[in-house]
């Protein structure tokens, strides 16, 4: 990122594409609808680009995420791909919503996608690296609130499967919301591990332990961890690679009885965890002298070692610890199950853009609304002028 304090900010350019204006951000042009104006830029990683922006004809602040070049790496299509599919299904107050995808200058040969997104004021991660202050209210409401919002996404039959602070995006009066479902998967799917799954250091054992099939406890397991990072302000178990992660996980719980090995379906594995120096469980009283006793209890019911002990989502609403924030009216299940039809079909560039081209076309009816509104805006201005110097 350059130093200059002024790097963020967009600077316009030439545009003679009907429609579309261009801004430079961070040397990236973004070309996008008239009625967006860039703010600034406020983030870049490896899938895109982000910038705030106000939608002229609605007053709302809005994130746009430029995904360049988004059909050049077939992997990361399909991630792309199954995200806005999964975000046009998912509508939640704690899941991240999609206001607009917009429409390409040239549909048959585009190459960028943009993504228009609710404006949230930062993440979860910044939070716990900051020095605010934060008591136990705060810890109840932010986990209460991913647990709401992963009720929804868990009876949709979707597993988020990359839960983690930096996922959390959160405005400054501290509502959540979950973002990034690129690694999300439903649970009917099977070819589970043929690409990078969960960041290491909320990954669950039966995920480092490379287990053919796993459960919604992968995202209960995570929320645990960052629970844990809530109390303790810094990551539970950062894993250097998954050895040391396993190692971490077994000297904090304890070594794991024969019991709770059953899930483990690789007889290599299972031998590796045996062979392990036996180890005491740590207290988490004693590691977290300052949390309650309601939300270590909570903790130690998340991260539990065996996927078939550990809290549900719904157990884990109803727990005692979230008692003054729990109301199962407002805790809705999803209205249907998600699938992802396109799986386990062999998919190409041509094919992904196209599917990517249908996304577009559901938000075709809002994208209307908003020119006939701006239209209707600029003839009443032309027509207040008129009047005015008439």
């Amino acid at each position: 990122m350059s130093s200059s304090k002024n790097a963020n900010l967009p600077v316009k350019e030439n545009c003679d594409v009907p429609g579309k204006k261009a801004y430079s951000i961070w040397g990236n042009t973004f070309l996008i609808d008239e009625h967006y104006v860039p703010i600034k830029a406020i983030g870049k990683g490896a899938y895109g680009t982000v910038c705030s922006a106000k939608n002229t004809v609605t007053g709302e602040k809005v994130a746009i995420k430029k995904i360049q070049n988004a059909f050049e790496n077939l992997t990361d299509a399909r991630r792309s791909l199954r995200e806005i599919k999964l975000l046009r299904h998912l509508k939640h107050d704690n899941v991240i919503g999609v206001r607009d995808l917009l429409y390409p200058a040239n549909p048959h040969d585009f190459k960028d996608v943009y993504i228009v997104y609710e404006l949230m004021d930062t993440d979860l991660h910044q939070i716990i690296m900051s020095a605010q202050p934060l008591a136990d209210d705060h810890y109840q409401f932010f986990v209460y609130q991913i647990l709401k919002g992963l009720k929804y996404v868990h009876t949709a039959n979707v597993l988020h499967r990359d839960l983690k602070p930096s996922n959390l995006l959160v405005t400054a009066s501290c509502d959540l919301k979950i973002c990034d479902f690129g690694l999300a998967r439903t649970s009917s799917e099977r070819n589970f591990m043929t690409e990078y799954v969960v960041t290491r250091w909320y990954r669950a054992p039966e995920l480092l332990l490379s287990c053919f099939q796993y459960t919604a406890a992968i995202d209960i397991w995570s929320v645990g961890c960052i629970l844990a990072e809530l109390l303790y302000r810094k990551p539970l178990f950062p894993g250097k690679d998954y050895i040391h992660q396993l190692k971490l996980i077994i000297k904090t719980l304890g070594s794991p009885s024969d019991d709770d090995l059953e899930f483990i379906s690789i007889p290599k594995a299972r031998a590796f965890i045996k062979a392990m120096p036996r180890v005491q469980r740590v207290s988490f009283r004693a590691m977290f002298p300052d949390a309650s006793a309601q939300a270590i209890d909570l903790l130690e019911r998340m991260l539990q070692f065996n996927p078939s002990k550990r809290i549900t989502v719904e157990d884990a609403l109803a727990h005692p610890y979230l008692a003054q924030l729990h109301d199962p009216a407002l805790e809705p299940s999803a209205p249907g199950t998600f699938d992802f039809d396109l799986e386990e079909q062999e998919l190409d560039e041509v094919t992904v853009r196209q599917r990517v081209l249908e996304e577009m076309n559901y938000y075709s009816s809002s994208r209307l609304a908003l020119k006939t509104s701006s239209c209707a805006l600029s003839q009443s201005s032309s027509q207040t002028a008129e009047t005015l110097s008439a």
